[in-house]
């Protein structure tokens, strides 16, 4: 067991990501279908990781102590560059998007817990292996998995909700990519020009060039910290309340809050670009962390029927993003780049959906409004309605006997 410390594991997340940026400049097939660059540097490290636990026995043990607070770092920064006026001016296609994802919820629950039937595995296996891990992530699973443990006796709940995020994580980064890559070149708009002349938002384009002050960036990491700490306190605050929410989606609400706030009143307006600076930082850090401390091996663990779950759960995350998500949305560029974003939290989670999204952008051209939809979409309101989703299903018989 080789332990790297907090800065060796920073220095590796950075390796990982110029790894990741060369892999996909130069492999044609990843530059093909669109691979996000932390998703290519970080499996192809989780796989040489695995290779050495099983030729040589030895592992790498990462200090992960920066993941959590660059994801929330992240969610802050989508917070901060919120606006409110805009959002409203999209309210309709957020409204449609939302019954787009809570379409796939209902099907991921249903698939996930009809496989299990037939498969004559306990429903409660199938459920985590439907939208509480898949739309939900880590942290939605770790909650759920306590409960099924303290309420129906399921021990290796949590176990198998890790394994189910993880896969989820892996294949949402990579499925997006080559679905949306199809969905450009049978779209309205094959050359990637977007429908509206909105400017691209600094999210959509990370490498335009930006002048940034040492003022400026000590400013917004002043607003990021703020976000951080108020979030934390008001998710504290609602834990076990019914208004309970994971810390990340009180974190980026406050973001919204305070830069609109601020905006309102005239104190001081939010240098979006210095925003989406430090916000793709902390999101490429984020994906690079996650996904090259993956222990492959552990995966392998998951039973035959799990993995059979699992894999027609991703196909059918596929077949939903371009049989629904991309026609409901409008059959344009911007529905394929919508597509590719639902591929990305609707399996894996909000940062691995804006990578998708950056890398198909990075390509074809800026989306506006998928950059204003799914952030809020993916971040904020799927976990309330994946709630209240998930709870409509534990009122089946099945799970009252």
């Amino acid at each position: 067991m080789f332990h790297l410390d907090t800065l060796a594991t920073l220095v590796a997340a950075t390796l990982v990501l110029l790894l990741g940026r060369k892999l996909v400049h130069s492999v044609p097939l990843l530059k093909k279908y669109t691979i996000p660059e932390p998703v290519a540097g970080g499996l192809l490290v989780a796989i040489a990781l695995l290779i050495l636990k099983k030729t040589l026995d030895w592992e790498i043990d990462f200090d992960m102590s920066l993941k959590d607070p660059l994801m929330l770092a992240f969610f802050a920064t989508i917070g901060l560059n919120a606006n409110l006026a805009s959002l409203r001016s999209g309210g309709k296609v957020v409204g449609t998007f939302l019954i787009v994802v809570v379409g796939l919820l209902m099907m991921q629950n249903a698939i996930g817990i009809g496989m299990a039937s037939l498969l004559g595995l306990d429903p409660l296996m199938g459920l985590l292996a439907g939208s509480i891990t898949l739309s939900g992530g880590h942290g939605t699973g770790a909650a759920w998995s306590k409960l099924f443990i303290e309420r129906y006796g399921f021990q290796n709940a949590t176990e198998v909700a890790m394994a189910c995020a993880t896969f989820g994580l892996v294949l949402g980064g990579l499925i997006g990519g080559p679905v949306a890559r199809y969905l450009v070149k049978h779209s309205s708009t094959p050359d990637g020009t977007p429908d509206d002349s909105e400017a691209p938002t600094a999210f959509e384009k990370p490498d335009v060039g930006r002048m940034i002050t040492s003022l400026v960036l000590i400013e917004t990491i002043a607003l990021i910290a703020i976000c951080l700490t108020l979030g934390r306190v008001v998710a504290q605050w609602l834990q076990g309340t019914v208004f309970e929410l994971p810390t990340f989606v009180c974190v980026l609400f406050v973001g919204v809050i305070l830069s609109n706030t601020l905006a309102t009143i005239g104190f001081y307006r939010v240098f979006e670009r210095a925003v989406s600076v430090l916000g793709n930082v902390s999101l490429s850090l984020f994906l690079a962390m996650a996904l090259m401390s993956l222990k492959l091996w552990e995966l392998a663990s998951l039973a035959l029927p799990m993995v059979a779950i699992l894999a027609v759960q991703t196909l059918a995350m596929a077949m939903y993003a371009v049989f629904v998500t991309y026609r409901m949305m409008g059959k344009n560029y911007d529905a394929a780049v919508l597509a590719a974003g639902h591929c990305g939290f609707g399996l894996g989670a909000t940062p691995t959906a804006i990578a998708n999204m950056q890398a198909i952008t990075d390509r074809f051209g800026p989306s506006h409004m998928a950059f204003l939809v799914v952030p809020m979409v993916g971040a904020f309101f799927i976990d309330i309605v994946n709630a209240l989703v998930i709870k409509l299903y534990m009122l089946l018989p099945i799970f009252n006997v």
